[in-house]
């Protein structure tokens, strides 16, 4: 897990591109380089060392003229240098290797060959290509200059005073100027109708157990994030029983505003029953409100739901990483791939139901993937989502919609991946956490934190400036005084039209109100309708 910055063409000396890519020396704090080519191109490197800790720095030379820097991990590179690559000479024991190696062996057409999380950059001479991983796991933006040198960045803090113009990088595709943008990832799941696959429960277990396997993947100490609620419960479950066969103990790490917040209790309860080591840290709503400029600074975004679930996910990222933890697994990615937000219970039907399952898949690079790295390597701390597999995606996503639905089972959201762990012969969870229903991350911290949000930025706000908002902030306008709050802090720091056209907002589907909390949904066993008086829509 690292931070990338590559600058294609002459003009741009080195110590420039350094000051540059130190912006996000959060990204990268155990070591940085940087290499300029003779022509003038130039590789910029923060890293955080995860695999081969003392030798895998980079940018890393291939078996000639080649240089790479890549942000992400590589679960399958021992197979690759095992088979496809076995007749190369390797400089590191680095995962991040196989990349360049794969460009020199295949050209351009090797991404579906990476089982991993990537972005990347080769230069060979005059040639490049770039590069990211099927779901946009690793962030990554790129953009012209005034003088039309090429810019890619792990953050858009590198590049955003740099470039006339720039963008979010798409997900599932690379990019080289003699093809343009190439879509490699086509998934037989995009088709709607194509979720025509019988429920296998034991096969769900199995490829989410393996997904969590290549996981923990490490040379540095693995701990993982615990809500308390069903996704980051099971991945916890996974992961301490794959550990255990190891001899070692699971960390678990979960935060509240106090030890009675909902998250706090569930995820007690999980540490009890699975043996973790547990830790449980506490912030409060002053102190959330105090970060947030410099927040908002680190995730680049002005998405309401995102800043709300990022403020306690960075407190606690800060407290793992000081802790000496470099790694956690996360939950990200259930709730879209088996309709587990509240709204999904009202969708009007199957095909709808999958419909949107497919679109919250495919931008999850645009919210939660956001939000959980940006907002745990604002202190050096990489997270891996076992949920985003990619073979467990292709099967996970091609169940039959019907049998996803809430509605076919009592309005109870992931039914099929509750049921797949509910194995009384061996549990996995209590039964009052695997049955739990869907809390959002920014409400089970305590519900008042959100309460508490609303009401200070609407202190924040005048009336006159909200009325104002549309000719002041034209595209993606806010709509309500939250929302202008974090919009104004975003454009003081990324005051650049294409910086607000990398944000998509996130707003839940077929229910009246359209604040992303999911006490807004009537479904919620503690809706709070009062929200819709202050946030109507986001």
């Amino acid at each position: 897990m690292c931070g990338i910055l590559a600058i294609i063409g002459k003009g741009k000396d080195g110590e420039s591109v350094k000051e540059l890519s130190k912006r996000m020396s959060h990204r990268g704090p155990d070591e940085s380089d940087l290499h300029v080519m003779e022509n003038g191109n130039v590789l910029s490197h923060e890293r955080l060392s995860i695999i081969d800790l003392h030798s895998g720095r980079q940018p890393i030379q291939g078996s000639s003229t080649a240089y790479m820097v890549h942000n992400g991990e590589i679960y399958n590179h021992q197979e690759l240098r095992d088979g496809v690559l076995k007749d190369h000479s390797f400089r590191t024991r680095s995962d991040s290797e196989v990349i360049v190696h794969l460009y020199e062996e295949f050209g351009y057409d090797f991404c579906d060959k990476i089982d991993g999380d990537f972005a990347f950059v080769i230069v060979n001479g005059d040639d490049f290509i770039a590069a990211r991983d099927p779901l946009g796991v690793k962030p990554l933006y790129y953009g012209l200059d005034p003088r039309g040198r090429i810019y890619f960045a792990s953050e858009m803090k590198s590049l955003a005073d740099q470039c006339k113009t720039f963008s979010t990088f798409p997900p599932g595709h690379y990019y080289t100027q003699k093809t343009g943008f190439v879509k490699y990832y086509r998934p037989v799941y995009e088709d709607y109708e194509k979720a025509d696959q019988k429920l296998d429960l034991e096969l769900i277990r199995m490829t989410l157990t393996e997904a969590t396997r290549k996981r923990l993947m490490s040379d540095v100490p693995i701990g993982v994030l615990l809500s308390g609620g069903l996704d980051s419960s099971l991945t916890s479950a996974i992961a301490s029983r794959l550990l255990a066969e190891q001899g070692k103990k699971l960390h678990s790490f979960s935060i509240g505003l106090d030890e009675n917040a909902p998250d706090a209790l569930a995820a007690r309860k999980v540490a009890d029953y699975l043996g973790t080591a547990h830790h449980e840290i506490h912030f409060t709503a002053e102190e959330g409100i105090a970060i947030l400029d410099k927040l908002i600074w680190h995730l680049e975004t002005y998405d309401v739901t995102s800043i709300r679930a990022s403020t306690p996910m960075y407190f606690l990222s800060k407290a793992i990483s000081d802790a000496g933890v470099k790694v956690v697994l996360s939950g990200e990615g259930a709730d879209e791939i088996f309709g587990g937000y509240l709204y999904f219970r009202n969708a009007p039907s199957a095909d709808e139901f999958q419909k949107e399952a497919i679109e919250r898949v495919q931008k999850l690079f645009t919210a939660d993937l956001l939000r959980a790295d940006k907002s745990t390597m604002a202190h050096g701390l990489e997270a891996r989502v076992p949920f985003l597999d990619k073979e467990f995606l292709g099967i996970a996503m091609r169940i039959n919609a019907e049998e996803k639905q809430p509605k076919t089972y009592d309005g109870k959201e992931k039914y099929i991946l509750r049921k797949a762990f509910d194995t009384p012969e061996d549990p996995y969870l209590p039964q009052e956490v695997l049955w739990r229903q869907k809390e959002q991350f920014s409400d089970g911290v305590g519900y008042s934190w959100i309460d508490q949000l609303i009401t200070y930025c609407a202190s924040q706000v005048t009336d006159e400036q909200l009325s104002g908002a549309v000719a002041e902030f034209p595209y993606n306008s806010p709509l309500t005084k939250e929302a202008y709050f974090y919009r104004s802090i975003f454009h003081k720091h990324y005051p650049q039209v294409s910086a607000a056209q990398t944000v998509r907002k996130w707003i839940p589907k077929w229910q009246e109100n359209q604040d992303p909390s999911g006490r807004a949904n009537e479904a919620h066993v503690l809706a709070d309708m009062e929200i819709v008086k202050s946030s109507v829509v986001i």
